[in-house]
């Protein structure tokens, strides 16, 4: 499977952007390593989503030999998996985190950003 590499930058003392720019279908994310970071997590999705586009978010703390799907800390307890634009918080913090693009078309171009407090 493709693998698209990330950008991470420090925004402010304690608080970093990762994003995952342009992931098309059938790509996951280069894994970034949050273990560092508190509870206070958000990634936001844009981008073109072609048709029946996905990306679910996913974390591992075996060194990325096993990925499960990560959760929001919503009511709901809903999946990380956007299949239109959109932001949400979660508390999980694995090891290792990475966006998985495991649906759409040639013209998927998903953007993940994920922002977290150290």
């Amino acid at each position: 499977m493709p693998v698209t590499s990330q950008i991470s930058v420090q925004l402010r003392k304690k608080v970093v952007k990762t994003s995952w720019l342009a992931l098309p279908n059938g790509n996951t994310g280069n894994p970034e390593a949050f273990g560092r970071y508190a509870s206070r997590l958000s990634v936001q999705v844009t981008g073109t989503f072609g048709a029946a586009g996905s990306v679910t978010l996913e974390g591992s703390n075996d060194g990325g030999t096993t990925w499960v799907t990560l959760f929001d800390n919503r009511g709901t307890g809903a999946a990380l998996t956007f299949t239109t634009a959109g932001l949400r918080s979660f508390t999980d913090v694995p090891a290792l985190i990475r966006p998985n693009v495991t649906a759409g078309d040639g013209t998927t171009a998903l953007n993940v950003i994920i922002t977290g407090t150290l």
